[in-house]
């Protein structure tokens, strides 16, 4: 193993110290579900936040991020900010209905403003989700990094991390998640900063010694955050502004506004303004990623290409592998010693989304299944469903990790698999919080033909069912879908697939919801605004009002986007 015994008992003394302090604060012998699900409704602004961010920023964010850094340059950051915004929808349109209306799971809310196979549907959906993408996948990529640049062998890798993540979620509940993401979120943060430091001194000793010339060794275009509709061949781009503007939004209210893993931290909230704040605090820190993930690729390009280091092929071709270009970039910066400070802020990432997403399935699995087929369940059996269900999905989640390989480009494909449902959700949330009339026949309607259109589109865009409708040896080098690919494809990028999907999705909800009976009026009014922007109304309560900060953070990103247009 490439590791040191200072690394070693860097990353052993994290992993003991915050399993313990996350059992210390988060276990109760006798926890009623509120206290085990929601951390008794307990939680402020900054312990919201912090763990809504570090929730999402898993190993295949600082690995992914950093490799579309280096192959396609800042644009990726795309992902980190227009997560800004569908924070701010979360905050002010969407928080305020979870939140008043006590509910504990987003598919409690969905029955509440449909029908009880509604939150069957989102139930089986959210699970889906943390079980494959949350947990199994992040398991994987952070299993490959900690090969790459320790030397650790995968299985190790995965049955360690596994094993301590697992003791302190079960045993704490979510307020151990939370409140171990509200350290790991500084270490994440601050092992990110060490390597884009760090990053930046090398360049000095590749003969690049200012910002002019930093400019003139990128490639073009690599440093802008917007790109063209169409690049250099003529091809739709598939990161161009269109793409983002249309596409990011539809992935984006899914995940960050329909996704239990990362609502629940906002419904333990202590109130309303501390849930509405919390989401708009994660906003702000998710411009970071850009200057200390995406960045961080764009330097390792630099360095790669004056020789600093070399960088691995994908197997089978000429192509350089990119996803390998972060344990690459630490390997040649970091020292021996500090290694093990950035293994353990790795480690900090990948377990802060895995703890995140098992106990969002602990509380799905506890209050929406069985709580709903045996109402008379008491806390205690509630809350010991909910440890043992954590058990058991991160067995499975940890095999199915093993089967990571089965993919192609990691972080691509977990922005891509959501595309098959996350238009359907989108729309029945969106139109279901802003829009009377829609109806459960129309949200069901909308739910199942938009995910059937959704898992054709995938499938037919499978690189390998594509080969085989091709023909053997027809397909090109580098071939990705029918759907995607634009030589022998249709060329439509999967960011504008996805809106064209909403589309047919809003055409569904609303013609069905015209033809089938209204909604009870009163029961309706409970969990949907009475007017699309009601969410604006309302006198502004000083400077820490939602919609102050929310304009705040508004402007902020919208000044670094001019910066960086």
């Amino acid at each position: 193993m490439n590791i040191s015994p200072v690394d070693v008992a860097i990353i052993a003394s994290y992993l003991i110290g915050i399993t313990a302090f996350g059992i210390w604060i988060g276990y109760r012998r006798d926890a009623s579900a509120q206290q085990y699900f929601l951390a008794n409704k307990s939680l402020g602004w900054f312990t919201v936040g912090a763990a809504v961010f570090t929730s999402n920023i898993s190993t295949i964010h600082l690995v992914g991020l950093a490799a579309g850094g280096a192959k396609d340059g800042m644009v990726i950051g795309n992902f980190e900010w227009m997560a800004c915004f569908t924070l701010m929808t979360l905050a002010l349109i969407f928080a305020p209905f979870y939140l008043n209306s006590k509910v504990s799971t987003l598919p409690e809310f969905m029955e509440r403003r449909y029908c009880p196979q509604a939150r069957t549907f989102l139930a089986v959906i959210g699970l889906l989700g943390a079980l494959l993408i949350h947990i199994g996948i992040s398991l994987f990529a952070a299993a490959k990094v900690f090969e790459s640049f320790l030397g650790v062998p995968m299985v190790e890798t995965i049955m360690v991390l596994s094993l301590f993540t697992v003791i302190y979620t079960a045993l704490g509940g979510l307020k151990a998640v939370v409140m171990t993401e509200s350290i790991q979120v500084w270490l994440l943060l601050g092992g990110a900063t060490l390597v884009t430091v760090l990053g930046i001194k090398a360049l000095a000793g590749v003969g690049v010694h200012d910002l002019a010339g930093f400019k003139a060794a990128v490639a073009p275009g690599q440093l802008h955050m917007l790109q063209p509709i169409r690049n250099e061949q003529g091809h739709l781009n598939g990161f161009s502004w269109l793409s983002v503007l249309l596409g990011y939004p539809i992935l984006g209210i899914w995940y960050w506004c329909a996704d239990q893993t990362h609502v629940q931290r906002v419904l333990g909230a202590r109130s309303l303004k501390d849930g509405q704040n919390g989401a708009l605090f994660a906003g702000f820190l998710k411009i970071t990623p850009v200057f200390l993930m995406v960045l961080p690729g764009v330097i390792g390009y630099v360095l790669w290409q004056k020789g600093a280091f070399h960088l691995l092929n994908v197997a089978g071709t000429g192509q350089p592998d990119y996803n390998t270009m972060l344990p690459s970039l630490i390997n040649y910066l970091v020292p021996v010693g500090l290694k093990g400070l950035i293994a353990a802020s790795m480690a900090a990432a990948l377990m802060s989304c895995m703890a995140a997403a098992l106990n969002s399935c602990a509380t799905l699995i506890s209050l929406d299944i069985v709580k709903r087929l045996r109402p008379n369940t008491n806390d205690k059996r509630t809350v010991a469903i909910g440890r043992i269900a954590t058990g058991v999905i991160m067995v499975l989640a940890m095999l199915w990790s093993t089967q990571g390989d089965q993919f192609g480009t990691i972080f691509e494909a977990i922005n891509k698999i959501p595309m098959t449902f996350a238009p359907a959700v989108t729309t029945v949330f969106v139109l279901g919080v802003l829009w009377k009339r829609g109806t459960q026949q129309a949200a069901m309607t909308t739910l199942y033909l938009g995910s059937i259109i959704g898992i054709l589109y995938f499938i037919v865009d499978l690189p390998s069912v594509g080969k085989l409708m091709l023909g053997a040896g027809k397909a090109h080098d580098g071939f990705t879908g029918l759907v995607t690919d634009p030589a022998q494809g249709l060329g439509v990028p999967f960011m504008l697939v996805g809106p064209m999907i909403a589309a047919f999705c809003v055409g569904i909800y609303v013609i069905t919801s015209v033809l089938t009976p209204a909604m009870n009026a009163e029961e309706v009014a409970k969990v949907c605004w009475d007017h699309p922007l009601g969410f604006l109304r309302g006198p502004v309560a000083g400077a820490s009002d939602p919609r102050v900060i929310a304009t705040i953070l508004l402007a902020l990103v919208g000044v670094l986007y001019f910066g960086l247009r």
